[in-house]
Formats: structure tokens, sequence, C-alpha cells
């Protein structure tokens, strides 16, 4: 059976981004993606409302392994972004985040390292941030191209899945 990653990200700044470290996950045939819609199709689903968007998600995770966080400048900010990362660590998901400010959009451009949306939360039990927990990775630093299926695979052994 294919392993299947949730990718949750910020739609409106680095879509572009997002589908060069889809394309690298894809690429063998054991492998499946989700939670990625072009950006008119979220762009519609936007506007049917909270509940919709949230519900979509919720049928987005079904089946999948691990959810990668891909963090850019505004990420840490995104409501859906915490929803996913809260949902998926319910779901007993793998998580890790992997930072893509070093991969160029559609200009060429580079953008501003954002915070890590893991630190938005803590652990009931340990007290614990969900970053001193979940591992972060720099795409471009840690070279992610080669190393992306590992960081997955790990991500989902340690959560049993």
């Amino acid at each position: 059976m294919a392993m299947r990653v949730y990718f949750s990200f910020d739609y409106d700044r680095d879509f572009w981004k997002v589908l060069e470290i889809k394309s690298c996950w894809v690429i063998n045939s054991d492998r499946e993606s989700a939670g990625i819609i072009d950006s008119s199709a979220w762009e519609f689903l936007t506007l049917q409302g909270n509940y919709e968007v949230m519900k979509w998600i919720r049928n987005q995770l079904l089946g999948t392994s691990v959810t990668v966080v891909l963090i850019g400048a505004e990420t840490y900010v995104k409501e859906y972004v915490n929803y996913q990362i809260l949902l998926s660590r319910e779901r007993k998901n793998g998580l890790l985040g992997v930072y893509i400010h070093n991969i160029e959009d559609s200009n060429g451009k580079k953008d501003l390292k954002g915070e890590n949306p893991f630190d938005n939360f803590r652990d009931t039990n340990s007290g614990l941030l969900f970053s001193q927990i979940y591992p972060t990775y720099d795409w471009v630093e840690d070279d992610g191209y080669d190393n992306f299926a590992h960081w997955v695979e790990t991500a989902a052994a340690l959560s049993g899945k």
C-alpha cells in the first residue's frame, strides 16, 4: 500500500514551492500526496466558509500516515495550518516541519524564514512545545531533495504508522 502524506502550508504565499516538494515525493509509485489542490480551487473552497474548509481538511487527512508542515514566512499564523497540525496529532499522524523559505519562487526570489508553527502548541502531558517533539528541516540546507523520503519514513515509524 502506498504511503500517503498530507502537506500543510500557506496556500496564498507558498503554493509554487510546494509543487516542487510534492513532485519530489510522488516520483515513486508507492507514494501519494493529499492536501494539495490548485490555488483557484482553494480560493473557491475558502469562499464556501470555515465549515467546508475544515470538512475538506478532515477528508484529505483520511488514510494519511504523516503530515508535513511546509514552513514559509507566514505559515505560523495561518488558522488552517494550525487546525491541520492539531487534527494530525489527534489522528496520531507522524509530524514534521520543513522550512521552505530558501526555495526560489516563480520569480526566482527566496523568502524570509518564518516562525515554527509547532511553537503554537504544547503537549498536555509533558508540557513540551510541539517544536521540542517534532523535527524540522530546511529543504535547501538539509538537502530535502535527497532526504525528504527518509524524513517522512522516520516520522511514520515514530508514530507507529
